[in-house]
């Protein structure tokens, strides 16, 4: 049975089969490429093909922003299971560091025949790793996404960490790792593109305890992308 292509790709999947159907069984592994950016807790959600945990150009919901903000997927974690997703939470059981991978094992997907994966990603202020309904293939086999940094356009990028993390609140919760700088001033207090976009990535500064960011830009800048995701379907 063959179903409708997606609305967007939200990453680069290779794919080597042309038939898609409802797959059982699928791994799915998510590997940080990043030098100095953390993942806050994943989603790894598997829907049918009228969900979308975000989409690229659209307003960002408010249980986007909870995530994309605070690293809170509860709120998406809900709004998926009320659509009969399957989902898996936390699969690294906290932070997901750079150039470390988490696998969920054995997900099974019953009728849902496309993949949405979210993180936040530490230290920005409502930058996240994402994949939007990506369809899962018919065929058996192990397949590569690359995931795009996004922005979800609900909070300006002022670069502060200030341990803002609540939707509104301005500022970044936390730079992970020990490499965070304080005193900054603030890149900027406004937000032009309020829709899900690609992030600018990091501008960041090498002021230890002023500047313009508390981001350290020989640390904390990167290019996309940010993760790669190793889906195996049995």
């Amino acid at each position: 049975m063959k179903t409708k292509s997606i609305m967007a790709l939200s990453a680069l999947p290779f794919l080597f089969a042309s038939h898609f159907a409802a797959a059982q069984t699928v791994d799915v592994t998510v590997t940080n490429l990043t030098q100095g950016i953390f993942f806050t807790p994943l989603l790894v959600s598997a829907h049918d093909s009228s969900a979308h945990l975000f989409e690229a150009g659209q307003s960002a919901t408010a249980e986007l922003q909870a995530m994309a903000e605070g690293g809170d997927i509860s709120g998406l974690v809900s709004a998926t299971t009320a659509l009969g997703a399957v989902n898996s939470e936390n699969p690294a059981a906290g932070l997901l560091a750079p150039s470390t991978s988490t696998q969920v094992s054995g997900l099974d997907t019953g009728s849902n025949t496309h993949l949405s994966i979210v993180a936040m990603l530490l230290p920005t202020n409502d930058g996240f790793a994402g994949l939007d309904s990506w369809e899962i293939p018919e065929e058996a086999g192990t397949y590569t996404i690359y995931l795009n940094g996004y922005d979800a356009g609900t909070e300006a990028n002022d670069e502060v960490v200030n341990g803002g993390g609540a939707s509104g609140v301005l500022g970044i919760p936390a730079s992970p790792g020990g490499s965070g700088e304080t005193g900054a001033s603030g890149v900027t207090t406004a937000e032009t593109n309020q829709t899900v976009h690609i992030h600018r990535g990091n501008v960041g500064d090498t002021d230890a305890t002023g500047g313009v960011s508390d981001v350290d830009s020989r640390i904390h800048r990167w290019l996309n992308p940010v993760a790669k995701v190793t889906v195996t379907v049995k």
